[in-house]
């Protein structure tokens, strides 16, 4: 028995410390196998030994500085305690058991904690790759002359040596002052403190380094200057540089100095010696760094702010230009004229024909009730992009079917795992056609997909996606569900290259172990050809490949000429370390939209590709993943046609550059000429994609646009645009209005729409009759020298599934406000265009026209439905029914 009672502690530590190391060791065998079959393994094993090395350092030096440190404490002799003394209580002592106790304990501690020193020093396996890689950006700091790549890629290693070399002195502080207190060396009782001699000497010499330390931190601190943020500037202001800075240069050379006299005084045993010099230290930071740098604020800076701050505010603005990549925004005056003519119109007709009527919720949710299909499929999202169908350039919305496995009948293992393994198709439709019945237009529909034009998907099937579970097992002894038919279900079998096979009984086991069930290794469906496909999540997936990246939340679907589905992710480099560059939320000074990343939904194959090889992070990240990223030029040609300036990005760019276009000092002190992102509703409006023609551009592109108004103001100041297409990618263009004339802003055009009496008792009649109306966003689109304002208008069913049906469209020009039943008609009331658009929202997509029959067939169902509103008593419908009859009959009539 007592032998049993020995056995167990050391079993139960044993497992304590092994369990640990097993799964350790399992995630990485399977982050092997994941990273072999996405071709990356050279990744994998690089930033693995960079982990180990690094890790290994850092716990090494500590473990030999502790060590030293732990043998040189207990080879001292020390008098013999026979008590100890714990809040006033005496515990009497065994010494000869403490002494046998101590030495052991105190070197098993070190030994734990330079284990969690190396796993904290393993996390910081980049910083160490970025710095044995780094390049110059050939940009100085205009303080301390350091060039840009010095605090991009070696300042972060730097701080970090600086923090381990603070917490291993203070945790060897710690270990060694346990150590002499346990065993006598340091004795507190009763109010009473005496350290012997030895000790004192010892702990001393640690203090001292540790001052060493303080002052290395002092010359660390200069360069934190160059970031901090306070006033009007961000970044070292004139206080930081004729006081802080000045400060921080005495204490470089004086507290190393005071380390050396603070030790000498401690070895002889001179309190004066010892206590003195870091007084000195301690008197020069009080007054250096807070006290004069207060005064000086206060009493010379703040009365002449402007004048003294000015060249410190012209750093601020040229850095975060810098760091934001708003430098190459072209800024271009657009003097607005209202002298569109239905010519112009017609000359515009791309444009006006791409003018998005369907917003994104109400699509999503119009899409969800029409081409669901099943319950367990689902849209996650709707994306914008442009195709040439049926060889018209021309903007679409589209939204992948995905698997919604928590909406399925049965969540059993098999059918989560083994079965539903994959989503189905897309569907997809031009942003402004709608039905007779105010549905959206489809280009491709249903499943098995059904295609209306040249564009057609061959490979439905979504194995990757923002939906998927974290893993399925295909080529099982079970066929996969694929859809459904009216008749039965269709079944498929996977047949791509996407997983790790389980041909193994040990990988059965690494992954049941991994994915805690045993059925993967029990299941007798899954046999020798069976793949796993794992890490689905595309968002995850990427993330596990380069977490040094930061990625995009709104990924979107292309499909390629020869019908496969291909997710695009944006990736981002980015920093907090870009001197005088004014932080975004505090965190980030330094962005770059530089890669792209093209998933395959079928193999989960991923491919990176830089988008901006003028960033210096994305050209040090890959001189360290040599084998990682490639041009963008090695894009297919299908898939870069599809590439766009991402939204995030430039909401994160206009947002500093509402501030930053302002590049004269005085101007931007003044904030005489502020900017801001107009608010429609509760929010910040959205930068938008559009197809038009740009000022003094020969052609439609694809862009992405972006209102700007004066701060505090409702009319429009601005404009910003980026291109997307072709080589013109990533130009930014900015278009300033008159500031002596009034531009109407969305704020003030959504005012004017509610004044409208028509409009308004509309909206007012539809809300009382059990709709809901839902007011779509308000976009401003530029029309040769002016502006056109255009909302969508949806009614759907005040419950939550009502279906949103696309009934009006506003159109605002100049002071003219129109609220009709397509934008067609809205145009021709406001330019008197005949039918010159091109653009037939009641007919689908191909149709050549609609026979006189028809209409007169469609003129006769108006007239029955009116009378019968008639009958219901139903005026406000009556009215809505004579009033299309009317402009039925003016068709009839042409």
């Amino acid at each position: 028995m007592p032998v049993s009672r020995r056995v167990y502690p050391f079993i139960f530590g044993l497992i304590f410390l092994v369990l640990p190391l097993i799964f350790a060791a399992l995630n990485l065998y399977t982050d092997w196998l994941f990273f072999t079959e996405t071709g990356f393994a050279v990744i994998f094993v690089k930033t693995l030994t960079a982990k180990l090395g690094t890790g290994m350092f850092f716990g090494a030096v500590f473990l030999v500085f502790a060590m030293a440190n732990s043998i040189i404490a207990n080879r001292v002799s020390l008098p013999q305690r026979e008590f100890l003394a714990i809040e006033g209580i005496i515990h009497p002592l065994r010494t000869g058991n403490i002494e046998r106790l101590i030495k052991p304990l105190t070197i098993i501690a070190g030994i734990v904690l330079a284990f969690f020193a190396g796993q904290w020093g393993a996390l910081r396996w980049e910083d160490v790759l970025l710095f044995r890689n780094s390049l110059d950006m050939g940009t100085s700091d205009p303080i301390l002359g350091k060039d840009i790549g010095f605090y991009l890629f070696r300042l972060p290693l730097i701080e970090t040596f600086r923090g381990f070399a603070s917490f291993t002195l203070i945790a060897t502080v710690v270990l060694v002052g346990a150590n002499y207190f346990l065993r006598g060396g340091i004795f507190l009782a009763e109010g009473m403190f005496s350290i012997d001699r030895k000790a004192k000497k010892h702990i001393g010499i640690l203090a001292g380094l540790f001052i060493f330390i303080i002052g290395f931190g002092f010359y660390l601190d200069m360069f934190r200057l160059l970031f901090s943020a306070h006033g009007v500037v961000s970044g070292a202001g004139y206080t930081d540089i004729n006081a802080k800075l000045f400060s921080y240069r005495i204490l470089i050379f004086i507290t190393p100095a005071a380390g050396i006299l603070f030790i000498a005084g401690i070895v002889r045993g001179s309190v004066r010696l010892a206590v003195l010099p870091p007084a000195v230290v301690l008197a020069v930071y009080l007054l250096g760094i807070i006290a004069y740098p207060s005064f000086l604020q206060k009493f010379k800076v703040a009365p002449n702010e402007l004048a003294l701050e000015t060249p410190f505010i012209e750093h601020s603005i040229k850095f975060t230009r810098m760091g934001y990549d708003l430098e190459r925004i072209e800024v271009t005056p657009f003097d607005v004229d209202y002298n569109l003519t239905s010519k112009d119109i017609e000359k515009n007709e791309a444009t006006i024909k791409n003018i998005r009527l369907w917003d994104h919720s109400p699509l999503l949710r119009t899409y969800s009730q029409l081409q669901q299909i099943r319950t367990y499929y689902k849209f996650a999202d709707v994306d914008n992009d442009r195709y040439t169908i049926n060889g018209e350039y021309m903007q679409v919305m589209l939204s992948p079917r995905e698997l919604s496995y928590n909406d399925l009948p049965s969540r059993s293992w098999i059918n989560e795992r083994l079965i539903f393994t994959h989503g189905n198709g897309i569907t997809m439709g031009p942003v402004s056609r709608i039905s007779r019945e105010g549905l959206p237009e489809f280009i491709i529909k249903d499943i098995p997909a059904v295609s209306f034009a040249d564009l057609k998907v061959t490979r439905p099937e979504i194995y990757y996606g923002e939906l998927s579970n974290d893993y399925v097992i295909v080529k099982t002894k079970v066929p996969e569900f694929s859809y459904p038919t009216s008749g039965e279900n269709i079944y498929t079998t996977y047949d791509g290259s996407g997983g790790v096979r389980l041909d193994s009984l040990l990988k059965r086991v690494l992954f049941a172990a991994k994915f805690r069930t045993e059925k993967i290794l029990l299941s007798t469906d899954i046999n020798t050809e069976s793949r796993i496909l794992f890490n689905r999540n595309i968002a995850e997936r990427v993330r596990k490949i380069a977490p040094f990246l930061l990625f995009d939340k709104d990924p979107y679907l292309v499909v390629t000429k020869d019908g496969k589905l291909n997710w695009i992710i944006d990736a981002y480099t980015s920093s907090n370390r870009m001197p005088y560059s004014k932080p975004l939320n505090r965190q980030i000074n330094y962005i770059r939209n530089s890669a792209k990343v093209v998933v395959d939904a079928y193999n989960g194959s991923m491919s990176f590709y830089v988008s901006d090889p003028s960033d210096v992070l994305i050209r040090v990240y890959s001189k360290v993943f040599p084998d990682m990223f490639r041009p963008l030029s090695d894009m297919p040609d299908e898939l870069r046609q599809h590439i766009r300036y991402p939204q995030m990005f430039l909401q994160v760019q206009a947002s500093m550059f509402a501030s930053y276009h302002m590049t004269d000092p005085k101007v931007f002190y003044n904030k005489e000429n502020l900017w801001e992102v107009p608010v429609f509703g509760e929010n910040p409006m959205d930068p938008y994609y559009t197809i038009m023609k740009l000022p003094g551009g020969n052609k439609e592109e694809y862009i992405l646009l972006l209102p700007y108004v004066p701060a505090k103001r409702d009319n429009l100041a601005a404009w910003l645009a980026a291109r997307c297409d072709g080589p013109n990618y990533g130009k930014l263009l900015a278009y300033t209005f008159p500031r002596d004339r009034l531009i109407y802003g969305p704020k003030q055009v959504d005012a004017r729409i509610n004044q409208d009496s028509y409009i308004s008792q509309q909206l007012t009649l539809w809300d009382q009759r059990g709709s809901q109306v839902i007011r779509g966003s308000l976009l401003v689109i530029p029309i040769e020298r002016s502006l056109l304002y255009v909302q969508p208008l949806y009614l759907a069913a005040s419950d939550k599934v009502g279906l949103p049906e696309l009934r009006r469209v506003i159109v605002a020009y100049e002071n003219e406000v129109v609220m009709e039943e397509n934008l067609e008609i809205a145009l021709q009331r406001l330019f008197g265009a005949k039918k010159a658009t091109g653009i037939s929202p009641e007919k689908p997509a191909g149709d050549a026209g609609v026979s006189a029959t028809g209409l007169s067939k469609e003129a006769m169902r108006t007239f029955e439905k009116a009378l019968e509103m008639q009958r219901q008593g139903n005026w406000a419908g009556y009215g809505e029914e004579i009033k299309r009859l009317e402009q039925i009959l003016k068709k009839m009539a042409k």
